[in-house]
This record gives structure tokens, sequence and C-alpha cells, in this order.
């Protein structure tokens, strides 16, 4: 494991999946070393504190993930699955919630976010809000699973969504080191739908992209004082794949951009078959109302779960929204998203 530098930037792994057979042979699993407590988390949902003790007999996998990261939202029907499917065999499935931004930290955020997420029992979930866990493990991505033996020690890991089949050999092979017996050979079937659908990855040519100052590339907005405080904005007259501008009165901070004045757009030529904004209305602030369009359309049957075929929609939280899901061809489009009130946040898109 590397230094415990926290990335900001959510991993998709380069494989989705890989066949391993009716019956894997046995793997080399080397010691990566002794799972680290969870002394660091700020609290607990759906278990009360655990630590490498009260585990100790148990295969653990630990989960490093953020509820607004589109890479954790889609891995989360494994987890799942494997939580029920292995529970009464020995393991203990634990989502280490460490948030990127400001709002994830809110521990009731947290809590309405796993509702939403279907996220519970037997996942337990440890907060981690001060990164605590986090620095512990050395970890530097989201998601990222470590499985842990029987002993207490970490015997696999995988940084990013995917190799899904080679992570329940791995786990079905602790389980059998640690003397579960009968333990099932077969795979779960990720069962992903909507916004936890596998991303179309043969047509996904848009990468992560920031909106605030810190992180942010493309950005290809005139006038205005180019990411410094407050300033008004207008669109080129023509965009290139993956670049995007801002329109209207915005303050650009460091993790995130903030309308000030109603009518305010964002404009993305991209290519994917779902784009996503993690976005809401500004801290304590009221809910903002919006229209997304598509090369100057409504999206019609191309719209995402949280717009309507017109392409409205209401930012009531700070989270991620699915706004295009569109089906193949997949080309260049244009998307735009214009704010009807004042007071929207946006952060960061991703695609899939």
């Amino acid at each position: 494991m590397k230094a415990s530098k926290l990335l900001p930037a959510c991993l998709m792994a380069c494989v989705m999946g890989m066949s391993f057979g009716a019956r894997a042979e046995a793997m080399d699993l080397p010691v990566e070393g002794e799972m680290p407590s969870f002394k660091g988390a700020t609290g607990w949902l759906d278990a009360q504190p655990l630590t490498p003790a009260e585990l100790r007999g148990k295969v653990v996998l630990v989960d490093f993930w953020t509820y607004s990261c589109i890479n954790s939202i889609r891995q989360l029907p494994y987890l799942r699955a494997w939580a029920r499917k292995y529970k009464d065999q020995g393991l203990v499935v634990i989502g280490v919630h460490s948030p990127e931004f400001a709002f994830e930290k809110n521990p009731d955020n947290v809590r309405q976010a796993l509702k939403d997420l279907r996220v519970g029992a037997p996942i337990a979930t440890a907060i981690d809000s001060d990164h605590g866990v986090w620095l512990d493990f050395n970890n530097e991505y989201w998601p990222a699973i470590y499985l842990v033996d029987a002993r207490g020690r970490i015997r696999h890991h995988v940084f990013g969504e995917g190799e899904y089949e080679q992570t329940e050999r791995v786990i079905q092979q602790l389980l059998t080191e640690a003397g579960a017996r009968n333990v099932d050979q077969a795979l779960v079937v990720g069962d992903g739908r909507g916004i936890e659908a596998a991303p179309d990855l043969a047509n996904l040519k848009s990468p992560e992209t920031y909106v605030g100052s810190e992180r942010a590339e493309n950005f290809v907005s005139k006038g205005g004082r180019l990411f410094s405080s407050r300033s008004v904005y207008a669109a080129p007259d023509s965009l290139s794949l993956n670049h995007w501008a801002l329109v209207g009165d915005w303050t650009i901070g460091k993790h995130s951009a903030v309308l000030n004045t109603v009518g305010g757009r964002i404009v993305y030529r991209f290519h994917a078959r779902d784009l996503h904004l993690v976005m809401g209305p500004r801290e304590n602030g009221s809910a903002v109302r919006f229209r997304v369009l598509i090369d100057g359309k409504p999206p019609g049957a191309a719209h995402g779960i949280d717009v309507d075929a017109q392409g409205n929609g209401t930012l009531f939280a700070q989270r991620l929204y699915q706004l295009i899901r569109q089906a193949e061809p997949i080309t260049d489009r244009e998307f735009e998203i214009e704010f009807l009130d004042a007071g929207a946040e946006a952060f960061v898109f991703t695609f899939g």
C-alpha cells in the first residue's frame, strides 16, 4: 500500500470482471499486513463499534466509499449480495464512509444516503468523517476493498470498481481457510439497475470532470476572472469534446461553483451513455429547480432518473444526480443544464 495521501478522485478499475470458471484453484494470497483498527471512526450505523479483536475468527471485507461517487454506487449490488450470501458462514462487511466533499461529512446526510441507496444490515457502516480510518489503512482510492482473513491479516485488495468475480473467489477461499464448510462456489450476479448499472465502457469517452478550481480541466468559459472568486461567464461559440463552460454569475471555490443569480447554466460536450453531476442547493439553501437539454432539445427518452422527459428536475439535497441515460448509438452530444433559481452548487461531472 502507498502513502496515506488523500486523492480527490473516484477510481474505475480497467477490468470490470474476470472469468475464473465454475470452481477456481486456490490462489496465492500473500499477507499484506495486519488490519488496522477502526478507532478513527466518528460513528457507526447498523452496528456497534467493531474492533480487530472482536472480528478475529471472521473474514472481513472493508470497503472505503463515499455516497456521491458513482464508482462506489455501482459497486453496491455486489456488496449487498455478498453480505447476505456469506453472513452465516463468517463474512463481515464493513463500509467505511470516507467523504470527498464537505457535505458528505454530515452524519445526517450519510444516514439519509444509506437509506436512499438501500445500504443497511448486515453491512455495518463506519462513519469516517475525519479520515482517521482511511489514514490508518494508508488508503488512496474510492472505492477500495480490503479482504482480511480470520487471523486479522489483509490478504487481498481491489482499487476501483470491478474485479467482482475474483473478489468473490477470494472471499470463498478465505472462508474455507477459516473452517467454513460447504461454501457455495457459485458467483453472485450483479443486479445493478438505474444509477447502479454497470458503465458502458465501450462508449465511455468522457472523464470525471471537476467544477471547482482545485482540479478543473478543459474549462473554456469566456469573460470574467477565470477561477477567481465571483465573476460573470459566457460560453464559447462552440465546444470541443470534453470541454465545458459556465454561463452567468458564479462564484468558483476550491471544490465547487455556486450560482449567484437565476438563469445560470453549465454546458458540456460529452461522449457517454450516462451523464451525472454531483450538485445540490448550497449549504442550508432552498430547493433549486433546473432544466436539462441535450443538443438544444429536451432529453425525451434519454433523460436520467432525476429528470423527466422534458428535462425538468429539482435539487433538494447535495448528492449525485443522474441527468442523462441514452440508448445507442452513442455519439458526441452537447449537454446543458439551466438553473431556474439561484443557489445551485456544482461539484463534479461523472459518466458511465
